[in-house]
């Protein structure tokens, strides 16, 4: 068992800053104790599904000070608006 957060949004106009800080993001994520993996995908809505080891590993990320100041970023600039879920998963399997 282990945990998603599931990332899910509509973005504002393309500005050049965005695509430099989602790639720093994922490299900081990826040193967050508690990483698991990232997979991510963007059309209509942007979707980005991360995975944890637990919960208190999601608190540790949502609170990383970089993180944080790409949070509001997003909030004042890319983003007209997003979602953010949280999961338990319980089984997967692939092909």
């Amino acid at each position: 068992m282990y945990y998603a957060v599931i990332f899910t949004s509509t973005r504002t106009e393309v500005e050049a800053s965005y695509a430099e800080m989602a790639i720093k993001m994922v490299e900081l994520a990826k040193a967050q104790r508690g990483f698991i993996d990232m997979e991510s995908a963007r059309s209509e809505i942007g979707i980005t599904v991360s995975y944890w080891e637990s919960l208190e590993a999601i608190k540790n990320w949502k609170a990383n000070m970089e993180h944080l100041e790409a949070q509001e970023k997003g909030k004042t600039t890319w983003y007209k608006n997003y979602k953010v879920r949280i999961a338990i998963v319980e089984r997967e399997y692939e092909f």
